[in-house]
């Protein structure tokens, strides 16, 4: 993507939910993220076996 592209998202975003708003949605998405990454990096334990490993 272009830095017009980028530019033109931004404005639309601005348009739609108003210049106050985006703290609030970055802030919300950053945390969202970070939930994600953790969740993502996390070793629960499973382990897959292949079929041919069974025996």
């Amino acid at each position: 993507m272009g830095i017009v592209e980028i530019l033109l998202i931004v404005v639309v975003v601005v348009l739609l939910f108003g210049a106050r708003k985006l703290p609030e949605i970055g802030k919300g998405l950053g945390q969202g993220i970070k939930e994600f990454r953790s969740t993502a990096s996390k070793d629960d334990g499973v382990t897959v076996v292949k079929p041919e490993d069974r025996r």
